[in-house]
């Protein structure tokens, strides 16, 4: 279910005021890499309120109990959503002017196959919508490229499927952050002093 946000929220005074325009950066990052901490600690660096939308989907003990794990790390400062497979339709029921954490693109895309849905159709989908938001946006991404070739037909179509999206998400990113245990390297575009 897409959750809309109220036309007046919690915000201050200052931070209605505030126009932006899309900016989007992309954080990729192994399994266990410290990405999804680092992407939190960067927008805190730069919201007082931010959004994040989940799009994990807890199906077994192990799930919920890293879902749980994410959940203890996060403060009441984050406003949750959780939106599973409806990214855009998610996207386009926020204000403007909003910062905005995804996490992640790897369990939207394990979403939609599991579902059965055209994943390219919904990858281009997103990709050109994320430029016409007026806001700033953290996506989360598994980097798979660098583990083995899946033994199974359905692991094989998922590498590859994650690895277009990736290079998708990239190519319209203005800045692209590896992390790889705990440390970011940054691939692509600047990281200003108030985006640390």
């Amino acid at each position: 279910m897409i959750r809309r946000e109220p036309e007046f929220g919690s915000h201050s005074t200052k931070e209605k005021s505030i126009t932006m325009t899309f900016d989007f950066t992309l954080v990729l990052g192994g399994a266990a890499s410290g990405k999804s901490a680092w992407a939190e600690n960067h927008v805190l660096s730069f919201s007082t309120q931010p959004i994040y939308v989940a799009t994990a989907q807890a199906y077994d003990n192990e799930m919920k109990k890293k879902v749980l794990l994410h959940q203890k790390r996060r403060s009441a400062k984050w406003r949750t959503f959780e939106e599973p497979l409806a990214l855009v339709e998610q996207l386009s029921a926020l204000r403007k002017s909003e910062v905005v954490l995804i996490d992640c693109a790897t369990m939207w895309l394990s979403n939609l196959l599991l579902k059965d849905q055209d994943v390219s159709s919904a990858a281009d989908s997103l990709c050109a919508y994320l430029p016409s938001f007026e806001g700033r946006i953290v996506i989360v991404s598994n980097e798979v490229g660098h583990s083995v070739v899946p033994s199974t037909k359905l692991g094989r179509r998922f590498q590859s499927d994650q690895g277009h999206l990736n290079q998708k998400l990239a190519s319209i990113a203005d800045r692209v952050v590896m992390v790889t245990a705990g440390l970011p390297a940054l691939l692509k575009g600047r990281l200003s002093e108030d985006m640390n």
